[in-house]
């Protein structure tokens, strides 16, 4: 009954088994292989267009490198408060961006709004020397709160941005489980809705260590491989990143994984809302619950061996839900804390 984390949780047996393929025999190196060609066409399939990929090991890795491309040393990236690349990075994006400036927007349930994003941009002092030039937004799909925004919300953020000559980064750790929870293709929620540059997760999804930074206009890639590579993220056995990507899409296990953990996390944020005195945080839209409990129940919890994370103030927690959570494991720990409350 571990709802720590998604990073918690293994590795997908398709994946395993991917990896063990591809273990057999020699490939060139440094992506020069069958495998990431596999993987490129894989992700060119999925998005409906040409592209340039690049697969990393880390999340923070993709990020990193991914604004570093869109933006100077002088530059300014909007993003969330909350968002993983201001709290969880420990200063990655301003490292490899040479200095650029994160600009940090509220947001109820962890989105920023539009009219929000409106006014820092026309506040934002262009052409004056003194102040950071701002350069790109970068929105969390899912997001740290778990929710999801809306392919016309994205849309309207990116107008704005463009508008402003800014570029649009996704960071889509948990991408899989927003496209689950929408129901549209990955391709209307990305490049189709204006966004420039995807950093697609897929560790917390079931691979080992596998993300990739996707540029849906080739053009724009310039020279993301010298950053890659200066960033020791040019894996010299590439073919072991590649192999985790083309399993992790093929036959829709991406999809279905994300598919599991939202149903589980939906289980198991209904029966905790239906506690007396148990209250939701946000809307539980992906595969994490952010949720407000009495101290019994926590404690009842953390007495019997579940795994999750106290969460704030007032009693808040946050549990998540991964591709290989039972079901089972959901009403044990739902009775536990029934039993308590």
């Amino acid at each position: 009954m571990n709802f720590s984390s998604d990073n918690a949780a293994g590795i997908a047996p398709q994946i395993m088994a991917a990896l063990a393929a591809a273990n057999e025999g020699y490939a060139m190196a440094y992506g020069d292989d069958p495998i990431t060609k596999a993987a490129e066409a894989a992700f060119t399939d999925l998005f409906e267009r040409e592209l340039a990929v690049f697969p990393v090991a880390t999340g923070t890795a993709a990020n990193a490198l991914a604004l570093s491309a869109l933006t100077p040393p002088w530059g300014q990236i909007y993003c969330h408060r909350n968002a993983h690349i201001e709290e969880d990075e420990a200063g990655a994006p301003e490292l490899f961006s040479g200095g650029a400036k994160l600009a940090l927007l509220d947001g109820a349930h962890g989105r920023i709004g539009a009219e929000t994003l409106a006014a820092a941009v026309a506040g934002a002092g262009f052409g004056v020397q003194h102040h950071p030039q701002p350069s790109a937004i970068s929105l969390t799909q899912a997001t740290e709160a778990g929710t999801v925004y809306q392919p016309d919300e994205i849309a309207a953020l990116a107008a704005i941005a463009h508008d402003a000559g800014l570029s649009v980064h996704m960071d889509g750790a948990r991408f899989a489980n927003a496209v689950a929870h929408l129901g549209c293709s990955p391709a209307e929620m990305t490049w189709k809705a204006g966004v420039d540059v995807l950093s697609f997760g897929a560790t917390k999804n079931g691979a080992m260590a596998a993300e990739a930074v996707i540029f849906f206009d080739p053009d724009k890639a310039g020279d993301f491989l010298y950053r890659r590579k200066r960033g020791g993220h040019l894996f010299s056995k590439m073919r072991y990143l590649s192999a985790q990507l083309v399993a992790y899409l093929r036959d829709d296990l991406w999809l279905e994984s994300a598919r599991h953990a939202n149903a589980c996390a939906r289980a198991l944020s209904e029966g905790f809302a239906a506690l007396d005195g148990g209250e939701l945080v946000h809307e539980v839209q992906a595969n994490e619950i952010f949720v407000s409990l009495p101290e019994s129940v926590l404690s009842a919890l953390e007495t019997a061996g579940v795994g999750f994370h106290r969460w704030g103030t007032d009693g808040q927690a946050r549990f998540v839900c991964a591709f290989d959570t039972e079901m089972e494991a959901v009403e044990r720990t739902l009775k536990i804390a029934r039993d308590a409350a």
